[in-house]
């Protein structure tokens, strides 16, 4: 497995993977690349697959001396792979493991399967202080504005959730100052904020046993997806169609319903909305999320 460096702990004690490359993008970007792909020309793979479109995994994919070479068709070195597949975006009903499970169907069959991430005891037992209660999880943020559930519209929502039980606020440390001043507007409901103490591994493994995992379009809905946790997903700018939606058997997707012309207003998230407004994220009924709980 070859992963942008931060990610590297939700494959520690992995029980199908040998090898984890993390590539360090910050700094010395591409001498780190050419590290990796000399490790890699060196294991003699059978077969590499590259579930990415872009140069540079394309690269380490033609020259990594693998028997075998997979990808999409959009990347740049696509014409060097021995099986080339045709990436589409937007096909209803096609999720991106659909379009994953492709790239593998010669060797393999035609069902795709559910991610998943393997927490170790040890991590379940670090979390398991948590979990002395009937609890949910709320992950409040994303990186992308657009993707994002506003900060008055999770405080609309926490103010309806029963006092019996607690709620996690997950995230990363840049989620911190929004996840305190959440808090700060929910006045005597139980709320904790996890961001910035819990890695994604340990994350998952708290979500697994949450009531309701409560998230954006983000990181944290696929970490749900992996434990088969229960969702709820708030799709703001985006849409569920581009692949991307949750895959928990308890899983359900809350979106505005008044059909607005501007969404989706693209595959990714902005920073601002383009149109001022944000209705994608205001029209959304809070009703639907206390439904699921």
């Amino acid at each position: 497995m070859m992963i942008k460096k931060g990610y590297e702990s939700l494959f520690k004690n992995h029980p199908y993977f040998n090898n984890v490359y993390s590539w360090d993008k910050k700094s010395h970007k591409y001498r780190n690349l050419f590290s990796i792909l000399k490790e890699v020309r060196r294991q003699r793979y059978d077969l590499i697959v590259n579930v990415q479109r872009y140069a540079a995994t394309g690269f380490v994919t033609v020259f990594g001396k693998a028997k075998e070479t997979a990808g999409f068709n959009k990347n740049p070195f696509s014409c060097f792979f021995t099986h080339k597949i045709k990436h589409q975006i937007g096909v209803k009903g096609v999720h991106e493991v659909d379009r994953n499970q492709k790239l593998i169907a010669h060797i393999t069959d035609d069902k795709p399967m559910r991610p998943a991430l393997y927490p170790s005891e040890e991590v379940f037992e670090k979390v398991s202080r948590y979990k002395s209660e009937r609890y949910i999880c709320v992950a409040p943020c994303s990186l992308w504005f657009t993707k994002q559930f506003p900060e008055d519209r999770w405080v609309e929502f926490l103010k309806l959730v029963p006092d019996d039980l607690k709620v996690y606020l997950l995230g990363g440390k840049d989620d911190i100052a929004i996840c305190e001043r959440i808090i700060s507007n929910v006045p005597g409901k139980r709320i904790e904020s996890l961001a910035g103490q819990l890695n994604l591994l340990e994350s998952a493994a708290l979500m697994r046993d949450a009531k309701m995992n409560y998230v954006c379009d983000s990181s944290p809905m696929h970490l749900a997806s992996s434990q088969n946790a229960p969702t709820t997903a708030i799709f703001c700018s985006t849409v569920a169609d581009f692949g991307f939606g949750p895959l928990s058997e308890d899983s359900a997707v809350v979106e505005e319903n008044r059909s607005l012309k501007c969404r989706p207003c693209g595959l990714h998230g902005y920073k601002q909305c383009p149109k001022g407004h944000f209705n994608c994220a205001y029209f959304i009924d809070i009703k639907e999320l206390t439904d699921r709980l």
